[in-house]
């Protein structure tokens, strides 16, 4: 993935990134559907993206020109989407330092929130939130069919429900397992995954390693990290 790049075509499908970072948008628009949810954004506006997170751009008649800046895996950062007053200070700083203008950048956001477009974004965002939830019951509740859930977020998202909430459970399990102490087998119950095994697939799935050698390489990470002080 280029630092700087300036798109003009109609849509990017469906890819994912296994570093973390932050897409700051210098002119044109797209929108965004992916693992967050769905955003329309355009000059000014940053979206900031996880490890192992998925998503799709349509990109508006103009195109966009993106500064991408790989973020630190250990740097605080706002979820989803943010807005910069001064875009080009960001821009000018990458010149000469990713890092440097990524670390400018997290200092000068403000977070910002868009409103539900319609039932597809609704959706994305319930699941993010509680990615246990029963997918027949919410749709029973807006007066969706199965058939219509289904389809009509597949068409946004180009990914199925059911599979929607399968990246964000297996998500949510590597944050835990990365940052807390937590036993697997109660991480996996908290998530709502049948058992510590269904787990171990899904986050082997998301990243092609399982969770014992996540866990493994933190502790390590954090062994390390004490004895430097």
């Amino acid at each position: 993935m280029r630092m700087r790049q300036t798109i003009r075509t109609s849509s990017f499908e469906r890819h994912g990134h296994s570093e973390p970072y932050a897409a700051l948008v210098l002119s044109g628009g797209y929108e965004e559907a992916g693992d967050k949810g769905r955003f329309r954004v355009s000059a000014g506006h940053v979206v900031f993206h996880d490890s192992f997170e998925a998503h799709l751009n349509r990109f508006y008649v103009q195109g966009a020109t993106v500064l991408n800046l790989p973020l630190a895996s250990s740097t605080y950062y706002p979820a989803g989407i943010a807005r910069l007053a001064d875009p080009d200070a960001v821009a000018r700083m990458a010149e000469n330092s990713g890092r440097a203008a990524a670390d400018l950048l997290i200092s000068l956001v403000e977070r910002c929130t868009f409103q539900f477009a319609d039932w597809p974004d609704e959706l994305a965002a319930r699941l993010v939130q509680c990615p246990s939830l029963k997918l027949a019951q919410w749709g029973e509740e807006h007066g969706l069919a199965p058939w219509t859930l289904s389809r009509g977020f597949a068409q946004v998202f180009e990914i199925s429900p059911e599979a929607f909430r399968a990246r964000i459970r297996a998500r949510q399990a590597l944050r835990s397992i990365q940052n807390t102490p937590t036993p697997l087998a109660e991480i996996a119950a908290q998530l709502g995954f049948a058992d510590q095994a269904h787990m171990t697939r899904s986050v082997k799935q998301l990243t092609g390693i399982p969770p014992l050698a996540w866990r493994s390489a933190a502790n390590g990470f954090k062994t390390g990290r004490q004895r430097a002080h």
